[in-house]
């Protein structure tokens, strides 16, 4: 039983993307397994599929506008985890999405027909609150790349409307920000766990590129902290530098290619620090970055990680760590406690950079290939519905690469 529905939503054929181990499969073969030349735009494929149907604390959700999200890539590389086959061949992407409700179940009570929404990333947690399950990776059930998504009412959240930002900053947060909250506050207090606030007030963090770095970052700043952001895209960098965070290029270092590399840049973190190096290093690729970050910790240190990274093996000596006392930590998406937190940043401290180019819901692929291929200079959005509700269209007009409406604070170097 449906309690408030618009008609015949349930009967509808929609559109929306797939992936399968077939394509996957073909394209590794095309392109003789280089990465370089893989080209997801022929592995990712629009389908007619039918609706989903509609449970007593369920919700259906017109998506609005999409992220192009990394997970979407491990996926269609298989890179990690063949999440196709592991869904029995067919995977249907993306878990993060701006959406309005369209029908709601009988037993649904937090959220009304014409609500703009957000997720969370997951609606199964532990005794502690901890994700069991996360939507789009072992969760079985349907991705939001599109037209419509039906989901357990307790992953919905209001999305807020009033925040200062512009639509497309709105559509790029859910995801990432509920994961850069759930990191930002277990390595700070990880770290206060060993050393107090009376002996060391304000730390110094890194975090190495990518969206949900930066959104890490923008949290240690608001709280004071120096912060320093490390990545190869320039564009990414003056957004940073604007909002008072100092920033290195990575290709300074060859992107940590070799051993020599990696010594000089411990060399400039050492000068930037007065030799105190950094407290917490978020590292979401792993690799030869991992090897980077862990030259740049100081003593009583925390690296941590989140995620689906590039390389997913580490390797260091457990000695020389102990005796640094320097921690280890892997965190996954935020708690079940954490949505009015996170999105009481949105615009406060959370300001994201949109890429200039918003995608059409005809061009996800060409975005998700884009974002493999490292060709964008913020987040990217991809705008599903045709038309956006009234509501939301003054939201629109905001320069998206522009943070709104919120000085400036004062910057502490490093």
């Amino acid at each position: 039983m449906v309690r408030d529905s618009a008609p015949m939503y349930s009967e509808r054929r929609v559109r929306a993307y797939t992936l399968s181990t077939t394509d996957i499969a073909d394209e590794w073969k095309r392109v003789g397994n280089s990465r370089d030349a893989f080209d997801v735009r022929r592995v990712l494929r629009a389908e007619q599929i039918d609706a989903q149907s509609l449970g007593e604390k369920d919700v259906r959700v017109r998506v609005l506008i999409v992220s192009a999200e990394y997970n979407v890539v491990h996926a269609a590389l298989a890179d990690v985890v063949d999440i196709a086959a592991a869904h029995g061949g067919k995977h249907y992407p993306g878990n993060s999405f701006l959406g309005e409700v369209i029908e709601v179940g009988a037993h649904v009570s937090n959220v009304r027909l014409g609500d703009v929404v957000v997720p969370s990333g997951t609606s199964v947690y532990d005794a502690y609150g901890y994700p069991e399950r996360t939507w789009g990776f072992d969760d079985s059930r349907r991705g939001c790349y599109a037209e419509e998504v039906v989901l357990p009412a307790s992953m919905l959240h209001h999305a807020p409307l009033g925040c200062g930002l512009d639509l497309w900053q709105l559509a790029v947060l859910p995801l990432r920000a509920g994961n850069a909250y759930h990191m930002w506050r277990r390595a700070h207090d990880i770290f206060r766990a060993k050393v107090s606030r009376e002996r060391l007030a304000y730390l110094n963090v890194m975090a190495f590129g990518g969206g949900v770095s930066e959104l890490f970052l923008m949290m240690a700043h608001a709280e004071g902290h120096e912060t320093v952001y490390c990545a190869g895209t320039a564009a990414r960098r003056a957004h940073m530098e604007s909002l008072g965070i100092r920033t290195i290029d990575q290709k300074e270092f060859n992107r940590f290619a070799t051993d020599a590399d990696i010594r000089r840049f411990g060399v400039r973190i050492r000068r930037m620090t007065r030799g105190t190096n950094m407290n917490i290093v978020c590292d979401m690729f792993r690799g030869r970055v991992f090897a980077a970050g862990l030259v740049a910790m100081s003593k009583e240190g925390v690296n941590i990680s989140s995620g689906w990274q590039l390389d997913t093996n580490v390797n260091y000596n457990s000695s020389l760590l102990s005796l640094k006392q320097i921690t280890l930590d892997h965190a996954h998406v935020e708690t079940s406690l954490a949505a009015p937190a996170v999105a009481s940043l949105f615009g406060r401290v959370l300001r994201p950079l949109v890429h200039p180019r918003i995608y059409s819901f005809a061009e996800l692929p060409e975005a998700i290939d884009d974002l493999c291929h490292g060709r964008h200079e913020g987040f990217a959005a991809i705008q599903v519905a045709a038309r956006l509700p009234e509501q939301l269209l003054a939201l629109t007009r905001v320069n998206a690469r522009t943070p709104v409406g919120l000085e400036r604070g004062v910057v502490n170097p490093v």
